[in-house]
């Protein structure tokens, strides 16, 4: 345990951790390993944790060997699947601080400071959204800033006393759209309302909310009975990166006296963007945000944040305890707005971050992933092996590898096997999605270290696999000679 007494011994070991750490990010230059899964499985059923302890020093090699060998590694040019970042060294740093305090943010007695250190952080957030007098909380990721957000909007609109009208789960209406994060489904079913709560609306070909149609959505519930809770825009959607058009999402909400929720998980790195912050414009008019920075403002897993435009409304969730934060307290219990009890400080990561480093420099980085996709459209544009499926406003790019000869159904057909090829292989890892029926591969791009350079030896490397697949599954036509 860490104590006066062991002060001495955790030096050596994390000093000795931090060594080994150092020396796998130098040589790191592939995102993982070629190990196959059973062996993984294999090596890991092979610990007998009731065995005798080894100690600490020999438990943290074995660690190294058994886990951070095998690791993924998300700065390595190779990394293009998924909505992981390379992580700001400040944040890591900062990390290192929290596992050895090892604060709640629950309530002011277990954090003190770290309870106006986060709220600094949330009003700073709240600042850049355009929120006049915002509010916040941390969470630990953009699926759960989402079921707080609609469990807030679930109360504002059961709350009898302030609609006037007793209003019953099974009449809630929900509007989002088929780009919407899964978490949003999932938020109203774990809420209680029925599946058919979340109601689709239609979005344009790039895949973004049509207002229009919002208006239509909304009139149509309202015709049949259902009492409108929420609609759900996106500010960079998962798989298209693009970003609902808010100022007319919010025009249709604010007519209806609806709650808009904007889910910028993912765009959020534009709210510090030097060139592009005019996506987000309107973002102010939401009554809640979504941001996890822990993908566009590169902090370490977790750290997601719930902003609302009014400060009241975080109460509608709050809950007292006598022997935790009584309603009588004077102290600023973070327990009171957040869904979790005991909560991580990881306030603290984005702290450092910025006094490190200064929000520009945090924009400049998502630009130069943004800029890298734009480039990256225009290879895939001009390969003849590859096809561009859909534009993006952030950093993904979906294509399908199809050249000329190849079936719409051999291509559709190739999608799964590629990535499970590349996975084993570990050299360059991609993602698959469905756009519009169809199946794709993805890249999901940030990075900012990465060069154009090194997007196209991957994209050389996924055309050559699939040509390798291709012929390994064609059969081979024989002529009388060759029997």
């Amino acid at each position: 345990m860490i104590s006066p007494d062991s002060a001495q011994h955790y030096r050596e070991a994390v000093g000795a951790t931090v060594d080994r750490l150092a020396a796998r990010i130098a040589t790191a230059d592939l995102p993982t390993t070629s190990t196959p899964a059973a062996e993984l499985h294999r090596r890991v059923g092979a610990v007998d944790l009731d065995a005798p302890a080894i100690g600490t020093d020999r438990a943290l090699a074995e660690l190294d060997e058994l886990f951070v060998q095998e690791a993924v590694w998300f700065h390595t040019p190779g990394y293009l699947a998924h909505l992981n970042c390379p992580v700001a060294l400040p944040a890591v740093a900062a990390e290192a601080v929290l596992a050895a305090v090892n604060p709640s943010v629950d309530t002011w007695d277990q954090s003190r400071i770290g309870t106006d250190i986060e709220r600094h952080v949330v009003d700073w957030l709240a600042r850049r959204i355009g929120f006049a007098a915002g509010d916040g909380v941390f969470t630990s990721g953009g699926s759960q800033s989402n079921l707080q957000a609609l469990l807030l909007a679930r109360e504002a609109a059961t709350d009898t006393a302030a609609t006037g009208t007793s209003t019953t789960l099974d009449t809630l209406a929900l509007f989002a759209t088929a780009e919407t994060h899964f978490s949003v489904k999932k938020s109203a079913r774990l809420l209680g309302l029925p599946d058919a709560a979340v109601i689709d609306v239609p979005t344009d070909p790039a895949g973004r909310m049509l207002p229009a149609a919002l208006a239509q959505a909304i009139a149509d519930a309202r015709a049949a009975g259902r009492i409108p809770m929420a609609v759900v825009a996106t500010a960079g959607t998962t798989d298209r990166g693009v970003i609902d058009p808010l100022a007319p999402i919010a025009d249709v909400c604010d007519l209806e006296g609806v709650w808009l929720h904007v889910d910028a998980a993912y765009g959020c790195g534009v709210l510090v963007s030097p060139t592009r912050r005019h996506l987000l414009d309107a973002i102010e008019r939401a009554r809640s945000v979504t941001a996890d920075l822990h993908k566009s403002l590169f902090q370490p897993v977790s750290s997601s944040v719930l902003v609302v435009r009014d400060p009241a409304d975080l109460r509608r969730a709050s809950w007292h305890a006598d022997y935790l934060n009584p309603e009588d307290a004077a102290e600023p219990n973070q327990v009171d707005k957040s869904l979790q009890t005991t909560r991580r400080f990881d306030a603290l990561k984005l702290w450092a971050t910025l006094r490190a480093s200064g929000a520009d420099a945090i924009g400049t980085a998502f630009d130069a992933v943004i800029d890298l996709a734009e480039a990256t459209h225009a290879l895939v544009r001009a390969h003849p092996d590859l096809e561009l499926v859909a534009p993006t406003q952030l950093s993904t790019v979906l294509f399908r590898w199809q050249p000329a000869a190849v079936t719409d159904d051999e291509a559709d057909a190739m999608v799964a096997p590629l990535r499970a090829a590349l996975l084993a292989e570990g050299r360059v890892l991609i993602a698959k999605t469905v756009i519009a029926g169809r199946p794709c591969n993805k890249l999901t791009l940030l990075n900012p270290a990465t060069t154009l350079e090194q997007v196209q030896a991957s994209l050389d490397h996924v055309v050559a696999t699939a040509e390798g697949l291709r012929r390994a599954t064609t059969p081979t036509t024989t002529t009388g000679a060759d029997r």
